[in-house]
């Protein structure tokens, strides 16, 4: 459930008696993480951002955090009175990165390969880092950033692709007929792989549920996309800021579109296996 407000319901949830007999008892919800909740009094509805064993925290979607004790029948759910509670302590397991892998305990850095991953801009960049960072450092992989395709081919033959030093490259925008698709169609390699997703920038594969937007904007044609994102969301800043807005609510695979996904764990296989 996603909520933008006050929520308005027939009747007074909360009405009568409701801890008389056969009114039926109050659900007990553990405040996981995410969970979207509305406070009953206030109408402040955000999700659960911390819980301790008096309180929890609910961030609404315009970031603002409201502290609420964990009082009975306090909050509503989908529209009905629960109690929220402590969430039980996650038994101990194998710690795992934010791509999901399991982490490698007393990692020492290893040499980096001759092989390389490239990817358009910063921002491409700095969210591989955060999701996959651990694994690049586990095989040794180095990330560095394009500033865009339009040199591909030379930024290609640059590099010189053989066995043992392949390059993998991650292209915004790489659909049927696209400029992208039609520089990529100019490198032919086969010690280079490369890979693209269907959206006009990055920030898109970040899912829209987890910045608590219903869904990223459509821009106008000529108006410069990131400044009419912004613009149509209705946050007052630039880009970096709104940027920084981003990554920062990122933080584990599953905050992550299946096709960028797909396509990043795609490239590392690919730098790190010999050819044959």
């Amino acid at each position: 459930m996603i909520c933008y407000g006050p929520r308005v319901y027939e009747g007074d949830v909360l009405a009568g008696n409701w801890r008389r007999p056969g009114k039926g008892k109050i659900p007990l919800v553990p405040a996981e993480y995410d969970l979207v909740v509305e406070d009953a009094e206030s109408g402040f509805c955000g999700a659960v951002v911390a819980c301790d064993k008096e309180a929890v925290t609910l961030e609404d979607r315009f970031g603002k955090r409201r502290l609420f004790p964990l009082a009975p029948a306090a909050f509503l759910l989908e529209g009905k009175a629960v109690t929220l509670v402590r969430p039980a302590a996650t038994p101990a397991g194998p710690r795992r990165s934010a791509s999901g892998s399991t982490v490698v305990e007393g990692l020492r850095a290893r040499v980096a390969r001759q092989s390389r991953i490239y990817v358009e801009g910063v921002h491409d960049a700095a969210l591989v880092e955060k999701i996959w960072g651990h694994d690049l450092r586990v095989e040794g992989v180095v990330v560095e950033y394009l500033e865009g395709v339009d040199d591909l081919p030379s930024i290609v033959a640059e590099f010189e692709p053989e066995p043992g030093r392949r390059l993998g490259v991650l292209v915004d925008h790489l659909v049927p007929g696209s400029k992208e698709s039609r520089i990529a169609a100019q490198v032919t390699s086969e010690h280079v792989l490369i890979v693209g997703h269907p959206y006009i920038d990055i920030w898109q594969a970040v899912k829209p549920s987890v910045l608590r937007i219903p869904g990223w904007p459509d821009v106008p044609r000529g108006v410069p996309w990131k400044e009419g994102v912004i613009a149509a969301l209705g946050w007052r800043m630039e880009p970096a800021e709104a940027w920084r807005r981003i990554l920062g609510a990122v933080s584990t695979y599953t905050d992550l579109e299946p096709e960028l996904l797909g396509r990043v764990e795609e490239l590392i296989d690919f730098v790190t296996t010999e050819a044959s």
